[in-house]
Order: C-alpha cells, then sequence, then structure tokens
C-alpha cells in the first residue's frame, strides 16, 4: 500500500522532536486497523532499512500485527516457527538487539539457523526494539536491510521514537476497547490447544512439535496451524 506522508511543520522554536513530527505524518488519518503497517512504512521511510514489521508478545510467540512488505512479514513468520531469532532475543531481555552482519561471527552465531535463513531470504542486518516499559515488553519492532551495516547514533535515536510511538500507539488501541489488527497468529493457539489434547500434554511443548513439525517440512507454523485446524494433520496418528 502507497502512503503519502502528510508534513506539518511545527511553530520555529517550538521544540518538536522530528522524528516524531514525521511519524505523525505517516499516522495522519490512518484508521486504527491501520495503524501497525503505516508505522512499519514510517520506519522504512524514515530509516536506511528494506523492511519492517510489529509483532506482539504473547505466550512466547510473536503476533505479527503489521509488516512493509512480504518479505518483512516472511522475516517474522521465520521467528515465530523457529521460536527463535532478533524478536525473541529482544522481548527476553527487553533491550534493544542490533544485529548488522548475519553472515559473520558474532552475528551469525547468536541465531545459526534463523540467519542462515534470513541470509537466503537476502536479509543481511537486523534491528529489534522492544516495545513496552524497561519491565515489561510487550512485542518488538522489528527492522532489516538488504546490506549489513550498522544504524548510526541519529538513526538508532529515530527507530527508538518509532519503538516508543508504536507502544503509545498499540496502548491506546487496546485501552479504546479496539480489536488488535492482523492478529492471524491466534490460529497458533488454537492448533497448539489442539495438538494439547491430541496428545495429552502443555502449553509448551506442544508448541515447539508445531515448531519442529513445520522446520522439518520447511514451511511455516502459521501454515501448519492452518493444517492442524482444518483436520489435515494430527499429531496423534490418526486419521
Amino acid at each position: 500500500m502507497a502512503v503519502r506522508p502528510r508534513h506539518d511543520h511545527g511553530e520555529p522554536g517550538g521544540g518538536r522532536d522530528p522524528a516524531a513530527e514525521a511519524i505523525a505524518g505517516w499516522l495522519w488519518g490512518a484508521a486504527p486497523a491501520e495503524v501497525p503497517e503505516r508505522l512499519c512504512l514510517a520506519a522504512v521511510g524514515l530509516l536506511p532499512v528494506t523492511g519492517a514489521s510489529v509483532s506482539l508478545y504473547s505466550r512466547g510467540l510473536p503476533v505479527r500485527l503489521g509488516a512493509s512488505s512480504r518479505q518483512a512479514a516472511r522475516l517474522g513468520d521465520l521467528q515465530a516457527t523457529l521460536g527463535d531469532g532478533p524478536c525473541h532475543t529482544a522481548a527476553a531481555t527487553r533491550g534493544t538487539v542490533l544485529a548488522d552482519d548475519l553472515t559473520r561471527a558474532p552475528d551469525a552465531a547468536r541465531w545459526p539457523v534463523f540467519a542462515q535463513q534470513a541470509v537466503d531470504a537476502g536479509v543481511r542486518a537486523v534491528f529489534a526494539l522492544p516495545l513496552g516499559t524497561a519491565a515489561v515488553c510487550v512485542g518488538t519492532l522489528d527492522l532489516h536491510r538488504a546490506e549489513p551495516g550498522r544504524l548510526d547514533a541519529a538513526e538508532l535515536r529515530t527507530a527508538r521514537v518509532l519503538a516508543q510511538v508504536t507502544t503509545a500507539a498499540l496502548t491506546g488501541l487496546a485501552r479504546d476497547g479496539e480489536p488488535w489488527p492482523g492478529g492471524t497468529h491466534v490460529e497458533i493457539h488454537q492448533a497448539t490447544g489442539v495438538v494439547m489434547a491430541q496428545l495429552g500434554i502443555s502449553a509448551a511443548p506442544a508448541l515447539a512439535r508445531l515448531r519442529a513439525h513445520a522446520f522439518a517440512e520447511d514451511r511455516t507454523i502459521l501454515d501448519l496451524a492452518h493444517e492442524v485446524m482444518r483436520g489435515r494433520v494430527r499429531f496423534d496418528g490418526e486419521g
């Protein structure tokens, strides 16, 4: 979706943050359901990155709410399937994760399977910023680009402003009773419940079974969840 940002300039000497001002332009006129995708498009427009996605973190699973491109969505699905990657690290540590080159140590060694598959998908650098507070991480803003390299101090500051605005926007949606847009990964949680019932196991090992099965078949966990919910894949040997 092509979006033309609206640029309004504050009063001279008003001290308004340029990054926040630019982000507000990208959000101008957006319906609640459009906010996550608009923020992803803002990230690509304001930073030297190829793509961006926004995810909530729910019971160990990143739930993608918006993405700037198919590649960005695929990268999020890959991390959901593997249960590993920068967004998981950012959520667990509640800190910014910067991986400048996934083909070299130390970044390639932090998440070896994710790094290899990301590189195969045309991604060389990833940056994950936690959403929430210092005490609670509710999701991540995930950025990537095709070429290796760091974000400089000014770019990292803009990325953090984006993360703050994203946190505020999603918190506002929840407070106003708006449904979480794009929460298709709910089906993964439903499929986890089906596997729990079929095998008589708890949620964590059931989700691990789904991830392992999806990885073995070279498909996303979301694709597999669709098949489980339709009864086309069972884990108890029946059918």
